[in-house]
């Protein structure tokens, strides 16, 4: 009976961490992050969780879609407290009533009529060379 392959396996295994260039103690700490942003945003109600990267809309769309009797998006997310969903991407509350743009005027362009030009000495079009 031959041997079994499980020995070359862990030798691969253990080669191949190595050329990777993280020891264990990396490896640890970045499953423990990867945990830990996993369940960066726990909603309060039904302990549905969200990962880190997550954005305010779709938080939103989890409290509207779930919960529609809660009148306040805060009661599930924290996160939520200022947001208003008429501006998902908080660029009211950036502006402020104070940044408001302002229209530049444009300036109105003086308009010839086609004989003015014609007596200045342009043609209406291109002549043809003889």
């Amino acid at each position: 009976m031959g041997g079994g392959n499980a020995q070359k396996s862990a030798a691969a295994r253990l080669k191949n961490l190595k050329e990777a260039g993280k020891t264990d103690a990396q490896r640890k700490e970045a499953s423990a992050k990867a945990r830990a942003d996993a369940g960066a945003f726990t909603c309060k109600i039904c302990r549905g969780g969200f990962m880190i990267n997550v954005q305010p809309p779709t938080l939103y769309l989890h409290v509207t879609a779930k919960h529609p009797t809660v009148k306040d998006p805060f009661d599930c997310f924290d996160s939520l407290k200022d947001y208003d969903p008429s501006d998902p991407k908080g660029l009211k509350k950036i502006a402020g009533p104070a940044c408001v743009p302002v229209k530049k005027k444009k300036k109105e362009k003086k308009v010839e009529s086609l004989d003015d030009m014609l007596n200045a000495g342009l043609t209406k079009g291109k002549k043809k060379k003889k």
